[in-house]
């Protein structure tokens, strides 16, 4: 299987590198001292529980090298997705499949809008990973699973066929009938996780123990899921209740990539998650006071600025 990897941090790096190592072309497109560093010195992931090494990587910030693909693995930013679909539109071969695995719940409408409905599917990607360095991702662990599907819920030989791939090479990845709520799902946790870390400059652990942060989380949860209801998602009425269980599971010292991002003095995302929560509850007339406020302290961080 032809694979090209747009965008590959921690998502695109470390899922693309376990289905390089099981023998399929994957192209990775990056740019910076992260592709200098994949074209030198190949990919490394740091991993307690899926570790490997590659000595050597295709990898170009140009997909039109690539050839043309089976499918493709879209992971870069929200900020940079109606771009790169411009760029990767004319590399696109009648079969290309294109699965989107960006935070938020917009991403797959840009694509569908600019490369077609039938070549776009959903994408859910769960996994605490990073750039630790040019060249190598560093993964968590705990967790790291993909979850995908047809946006209109039938099934797909090429989805099927990228599902099994990823099995044989020893990832969790399932294909699920209803990809729109699953994102919805995702979206609920990432949303309230994202902003709430970001926000406090703090990991989960501290969050989570702290009764007024623990608070928050939970009600920028609740926020997402009402919207959530309101688009006829068909999130079920126990899911905050189970991610707040969740939560208590999760290592203490594990970030959201924003917080990694603020910390960094990287872009942010949060136009699209507390913000995209804040925007899209004042349409469906819902209140959304924490997100609409976890926004509002990021806004001066949201092109990059260094946090002090």
């Amino acid at each position: 299987m032809r694979i090209l990897v747009m965008g590959s941090g921690g998502i695109g790096g470390f899922f693309g590198a376990h289905y390089a190592k099981a023998g399929h072309d994957v192209t990775f497109v990056a740019r910076g001292a992260h592709l200098a560093a994949l074209r030198e010195r190949g990919l490394t992931v740091e991993s307690p529980s899926l570790p490997l090494r590659l000595e050597r990587v295709t990898a170009t910030d140009d997909p039109a090298s690539a050839g043309v693909p089976d499918i493709v693995m879209f992971c870069v930013k929200l900020w940079d997705v109606e771009a790169a679909a411009q760029q990767l539109a004319p590399q696109l071969g009648k079969d290309t499949l294109v699965i989107p695995f960006q935070n938020g719940v917009v991403s797959h409408r840009i694509l569908q809008r600019v490369l077609g409905a039938q070549r776009v599917a959903g994408g859910v990607a769960h996994i605490p990973s990073t750039i630790k360095a040019p060249g190598v991702i560093a993964h968590g662990g705990g967790f790291a699973r993909l979850r995908v599907g047809m946006l209109d819920r039938q099934r797909d030989p090429r989805l099927d066929a990228f599902a099994q791939a990823g099995k044989d090479a020893g990832i969790d990845v399932e294909v699920v009938e209803n990809v729109d709520r699953t994102l919805w799902e995702k979206f609920v946790f990432l949303s309230a996780f994202s902003g709430v870390t970001a926000a406090s400059r703090q990991p989960i652990g501290p969050i989570r123990s702290d009764p007024d942060l623990r608070a928050v989380l939970e009600a920028a949860m609740r926020e997402t899921f009402a919207l959530a209801q309101a688009h006829g998602a068909g999130v079920d009425a126990g899911y905050v209740d189970r991610q707040m269980q969740f939560v208590d599971t999760m290592p203490p010292a594990t970030p959201s990539s924003q917080l990694n991002d603020l910390l960094a003095g990287n872009k942010l995302e949060a136009p699209w998650l507390s913000g995209g929560v804040a925007a899209m509850s004042r349409e469906k007339g819902l209140a959304a006071p924490v997100h609409s406020t976890l926004y509002a302290a990021l806004k001066p961080y949201i092109n990059g600025a260094a946090v002090k």
